[in-house]
């Protein structure tokens, strides 16, 4: 998931456009719909509220928003269904207004797409906000100014005497070095003062009840899920170890392959190719163009590739004369060329294509078109088969999507106004 559900690409282009004042754009590119106005705000809650979330717009980084928000396994796709709350104002009518971010449910997700959203009580227009993914309480998640403090309340290493409950954990990676801090934090947001009592979720029926006094775990019991009504739940950002942070422990990635702005908080000392707003994108993981196939052929292994670098794939040892005699002899029944068939599956396999379909799993259909253009030119129509389905499924889910967000499902159907009769000629 790492390296495919947030391109280099989308970073860069979301990362131009903020630095250039355009939040609206940096949304775009990052594949984020907004679902409100400024001026609709202002005439609904004022002046002092629209500037507040002008503010809070200008600091977001889509695309770091992207990175960290709740997903699913196996394959980390974003959950469905899921709002999360971003920012919390105060609207002077008893009702905070939220600012949220998430995604539609399963039966209508196209694209890996997100949405923003503004409201202060859910409707058809606003989602209720999931209290287990609280990012109003970690800021840095998504807000560019303060993504730096992703390195501390990432939770430093656990310290060398754990705590008398550290045995109720069980081997997962708990973020326990920093539940008292973030539990003071979870209490003061909700009105209780400095002292009181959290939940951390362990697992779907299982819950460790903190005791909090200035900002440390005073004691721990295990207690059953809806054991205690009423007592906060510390939000799963707080609960575990990042992903990034164990990947990077482990060795399994290198700063220069994270999101920037997580890479200089986590990696401080290790340049990365987009820090700057103004800087060149990275090398690509494998340039396009790069790559030889060798298919056993006559005799001998032949080489299928570019003749130059994006251009379309082609059987490198064989003039287009034979390549055209050829494809007039399978027209007239008989057997293919073994680079002939490569090339005729190749336009037709999935499987062969492993970037094509991680780029479509992880919603960037935009780089898998550019990938297939790559692959057979611009102008060359795939045939029927896995591939040609692929594109065109992403493009009905895009639909799908679309209509979910106007309000509309793929059963409706727009009434048409009857045309007018003509008057016949005199």
């Amino acid at each position: 998931m790492r390296a495919w559900a947030v391109p280099h690409r989308m970073i860069e282009t979301a990362t131009r456009r903020r630095a250039a004042g355009d939040w609206a754009g940096a949304c775009a590119a990052a594949d984020v719909d907004v679902s409100f106005g400024l001026r609709a705000v202002r005439h609904r809650w004022g002046e002092a509220l629209a500037s507040r979330l002008r503010a809070d717009l200008r600091s977001l980084a889509p695309d770091l928003l992207r990175w960290h928000f709740p997903r699913t396994g196996p394959d980390g796709l974003l959950r469905s269904g899921t709002a999360v709350t971003l920012a919390r104002y105060a609207a002077g009518t008893g009702r905070a207004v939220h600012l949220l971010a998430g995604t539609p449910p399963a039966s209508v997700r196209a694209g890996q797409r997100l949405t923003l959203w503004l409201g202060d009580r859910p409707g058809p227009d606003c989602p209720a906000p999931d209290r287990r993914f609280r990012l109003d309480l970690h800021r840095h998640l998504w807000d560019a100014g303060r993504s730096g403090e992703l390195r501390e309340r990432a939770g430093p290493r656990p310290p060398a005497e754990p705590p008398p409950w550290h045995h109720l954990l069980g081997s997962e990676s708990y973020a326990y070095g920093r539940w008292g801090a973030e539990a003071a934090l979870l209490l003061r947001a909700e009105g209780r003062g400095d002292a009181g009592r959290v939940l951390v979720r362990l697992g779907r029926s299982r819950r460790l009840l903190l005791h909090v006094r200035d900002g440390a775990v005073t004691a721990a019991d295990e207690v059953r899920a809806r054991a205690c009504p009423g007592v906060p739940t510390l939000p799963d950002a707080a609960v575990r170890v990042p992903p990034d942070v164990e990947l990077l422990r482990a060795g399994l990635l290198t700063p220069d392959a994270l999101h920037p702005l997580v890479a200089a908080a986590l990696a401080p000392d290790t340049p990365h190719p987009l820090v700057a707003p103004d800087a060149p994108g990275p090398v690509p993981r494998r340039p396009p163009g790069s790559e030889v196939l060798r298919i056993a052929c006559q005799g001998a292994r032949h080489r299928l590739g570019r003749t130059r670098v994006g251009g379309p794939l082609v059987a490198l040892d064989h003039t287009q004369e034979e390549l055209e005699r050829e494809e007039l002899l399978v027209l007239l029944g008989g057997p293919p060329l073994p680079c002939l068939a490569a090339l005729r599956e190749a336009e037709r396999s999935l499987d062969a294509h492993p970037e094509v379909r991680e780029l479509l799993r992880y919603g960037d259909v935009a780089g898998a078109t550019e990938r297939v253009t790559q692959l057979f030119g611009p102008r060359h129509e795939l045939p029927e088969g896995e591939l040609r389905t692929a594109l065109e499924e992403a493009g009905r889910r895009r639909l799908r999507h679309d209509l979910h967000r106007t309000g509309l499902s793929p059963a409706q159907r727009v009434a048409l106004p009857p045309a007018p009769r003509r008057r016949p000629a005199p």
